[in-house]
């Protein structure tokens, strides 16, 4: 069985995934909401920035999408580029505004997923746009604690500590 929906707003997220700006700029013409959010909390932005899809981004930024949404667990679009290690993007998000240190349900900033999973070209452009190093999560650790735990030293050089 097939699930196809052509409600306007599954359509967004749909072109948000791929990418599809030239349909994500259709829809917005046609006055949909581009901060609507799933039931995961995903809005269009989280979804096009968490699959590389810059341009899709910056077309919803360009129609006011709001870059600071928290899906239901508190990740941000900024957080998600963080993981999934898009500089690029992760600038794009930053230039409109993101908050660096927005934290999620587990206390997880931006800079903390990017320590802990090596994406250190955005541990650096995180730190050069100032984020909180102090910021601790749930279990009372900050990034540099994680970059230390990970054993990773890029990150530690960019901290200044080794």
């Amino acid at each position: 069985m097939s699930f196809y929906s052509d409600r306007p707003d599954d359509l967004l997220f749909d072109a948000a995934r791929k990418g599809d700006v030239a349909y994500i700029n259709q829809l917005i013409t046609a006055g949909i909401d581009v901060n609507i959010q799933n039931d995961k909390g995903f809005t269009p932005l989280i979804l096009a920035a968490y699959d590389g899809h810059q341009d899709a981004a910056k077309a919803l930024l360009d129609a006011n999408a709001d870059v600071n949404v928290q899906d239901v667990s508190g990740n941000t679009a900024l957080m998600g580029v963080s993981f999934k290690g898009y500089p690029e993007i992760a600038r794009l998000l930053i230039e409109r505004g993101a908050d660096l240190n927005l934290q999620n349900g587990n206390g997880g900033t931006a800079l903390m997923f990017a320590t802990l999973f090596g994406r250190n070209q955005l541990v650096k452009l995180l730190l050069d746009n100032g984020a909180d190093t102090s910021i601790c999560d749930i279990r009372g650790l900050n990034a540099l604690d994680l970059a230390y735990q990970q054993g990773n030293e890029e990150a530690l050089q960019l901290f200044n500590v080794v």
